[in-house]
């Protein structure tokens, strides 16, 4: 591998881009942004799922791929003339600490969606892997690379849910990501697929290392913008910016209160075709309308959609169980 060093024969680290630390802060911004529509959705202003669904999912996934892909650069180059092993731990410690924190507020706020391995724990199990992988051969690193990008696209495009299995469906094997069965959090970002953007950062960095190209991106400058100083200090704005935009979130529903929220249209925007697994849009149709009419006259249609009600409360697999044979075939009811 090539390394830098000085006329003393001392290893020199590349010098700090500042453009990476812009491009972090924009990352930064932009998470802002898309955690301000999930504050607004929250306190009523925006339609159920709108957070979850359509461009503003993608928005999410962009952002936390910027994250991590930054992140594998990152240790790339603090990795370059050895490891600095306490600087090292305490920076994992404090990334650490900070998704124990997020895990205990989101478990007391929101029981039932609580952050158990979120973007911040994803990044501090991939510090952990990381540091392995930056010291082994670079061949090694980029084979593991592109079959985790290659798992990822399988997964995904080419056979959507082939590497999953029930097997993986225990609370503690949740934090993997090959559960084919989802649980429910406000931020769930497990190893797999998000390892992937990691090693893809960190390999393209450790590729690029060996042409010199971090110093003709340091010699760019940019490190006293704004962004880049927001990029410098993203843990502390990723703790504080989230109870701020919530806090302006609460307080604009005493100056201008949201719309009463139409839940039989929520319940059928949610149900089609979100719940209709496996089934054809005519038989998907009966089956919505059939849950949304048993959830009313079981006056359930508020609470399920609150959260009061539970998916797994026995009177919603009732009606789920109930309404699934419905929407059957004749010949097969």
């Amino acid at each position: 591998m090539t390394v830098l060093a000085t006329d003393s024969g001392v290893v020199a680290r590349p010098p700090r881009i500042g453009l990476l630390d812009t491009v972090r802060g924009a990352a930064l911004i932009a998470m802002a942004t898309y955690h301000f529509s999930w504050d607004l959705e929250f306190m009523g202003y925006l339609t159920p799922g709108t957070a979850e669904t359509g461009w503003l999912k993608l928005y999410a996934r962009a952002i936390a791929t910027t994250f991590l892909f930054i992140a594998g650069i990152s240790m790339a180059l603090s990795s370059q003339g050895g490891i600095r092993w306490r600087p090292f731990w305490k920076r994992f410690a404090m990334i650490a600490g900070a998704a124990l924190l997020i895990s205990v507020a989101t478990r007391i706020a929101m029981p039932g969606e609580w952050i158990f391995f979120g973007i911040l724990h994803c990044m501090a199990a991939m510090t952990l892997i990381g540091v392995v992988f930056v010291r082994l051969p670079l061949p090694v690193t980029l084979v593991v690379t592109v079959a985790l990008v290659a798992a990822w696209i399988a997964d995904t495009f080419v056979a959507p849910g082939i590497l999953r299995s029930a097997t993986f469906n225990h609370p503690l094997l949740w934090w993997i990501g090959l559960t084919d069965m989802p649980p429910r959090s406000n931020d769930y970002v497990p190893l797999f697929p998000w390892a992937a953007a990691y090693m893809s950062g960190l390999s393209l960095s450790l590729i690029a290392l060996r042409t010199g190209l971090p110093q003709k991106l340091a010699a760019i400058g940019t490190g006293s913008s704004l962004l880049a100083r927001a990029g410098k200090h993203s843990l502390a704005f990723y703790l504080i910016h989230q109870p701020v935009l919530i806090a302006i979130a609460y307080g604009m529903t005493f100056v201008m209160p949201p719309a009463k929220p139409d839940l039989a249209e929520i319940h059928m925007r949610q149900c089609n075709p979100g719940w209709c697994q496996g089934m054809d849009p005519k038989s998907c149709q009966i089956y919505c309308e059939c849950t949304l009419t048993e959830m009313q006259d079981q006056k359930l249609l508020e609470p399920f959609h609150t959260g009061v009600v539970k998916a797994d409360d026995d009177r919603v697999q009732a009606i789920a169980n109930q309404c699934s044979i419905k929407a059957l075939p004749p010949e097969q009811q």
